[in-house]
């Protein structure tokens, strides 16, 4: 991805953060537990979350009782998830900023922690401003999430037809890959030299959607929002026609949740 499509694409999550905060899928609550274990969240615990979106991890990190800034390009992003938090006013602050120029305070960070949005920041330097922003034997903790073969497998071969009519970007007969087949991917952390070797968690999970509740699903993402009003228009009726006529109104999608998670060498 060049570096002006990352930031056109990441900018079209801001365009409507209600429909995000709503139709968005969260996170498995075990991999809060996972990471409370691993970091030792809790009370008094600094966290820096890159792009809280609109507070959907941030609201159980928070729960914890850690300490959180976090920094939101989006501001009507960052305006949901005040208020989502407003209940933590004491302990979170939620910022309007990109992280890349965000000044970085003095005081270190225990924890670094960005879900679904490590991969949105410049890659020239997301590695060495979060070590720059934890303390030594800090944590960097990102999160990825998949959509992997699974659910209604049926339905996922046949929307590609829908895709590859509708969106001229689509390779031909794509096919998802299984959870087995996604990679683990610490070489930009351990190429850095200042973060140990990552540990992974991974956790699979599944959603139901009725064709309306998936459709808002896609209206979230920033290549579905990039295409053109009538290509996007096309290929969500496209979609929803599939749905309703073949899979009786519903479908299941399957997840990969990756948790990702490195020291600051010190």
């Amino acid at each position: 991805m060049t570096s002006s499509d990352r930031e056109r694409l990441r900018a079209t999550f801001t365009e409507d953060a209600e429909l995000y905060d709503r139709a968005r899928p969260g996170y498995p609550p075990r991999m809060f537990d996972d990471l409370t274990g691993m970091v030792g969240l809790g009370a008094g615990c600094r966290v820096l979350e890159i792009g809280c979106g609109t507070g959907q991890a941030t609201v159980p990190l928070a729960r914890r009782g850690c300490r959180i800034v976090a920094v939101e390009l989006g501001p009507q992003m960052a305006a949901v998830a005040r208020r989502n938090l407003a209940g933590y006013r004491d302990d979170v602050q939620v910022l309007d900023a990109a992280f890349e120029d965000w000044p970085l305070p003095a005081e270190p960070f225990d924890v670094v922690f960005a879900a679904t949005a490590f991969h949105w920041i410049d890659p020239a330097v997301r590695v060495e401003r979060s070590a720059a922003a934890l303390r030594p034997g800090g944590a960097l903790a990102t999160v990825a999430t998949s959509h992997v073969a699974g659910g209604t497998e049926g339905f996922f071969v046949e929307v590609q037809n829908c895709y590859e009519r509708f969106d001229p970007k689509t390779p031909p007969n794509l096919r998802l890959s299984t959870a087995d087949e996604i990679v683990e991917d610490d070489e930009e952390i351990t190429r850095s030299g200042r973060f140990d070797a990552a540990t992974f968690l991974r956790y699979e999970w599944e959603l139901h959607y009725t064709s309306a509740e998936y459709l808002d699903v896609l209206r979230t993402y920033s290549g579905h929002r990039a295409l053109q009003p009538a290509a996007r228009r096309d290929l969500l009726h496209c979609i929803e026609h599939l749905i309703e006529h073949n899979y009786e109104g519903g479908i299941t999608k399957r997840y990969l949740t990756e948790l990702r998670v490195a020291r600051r060498r010190k």
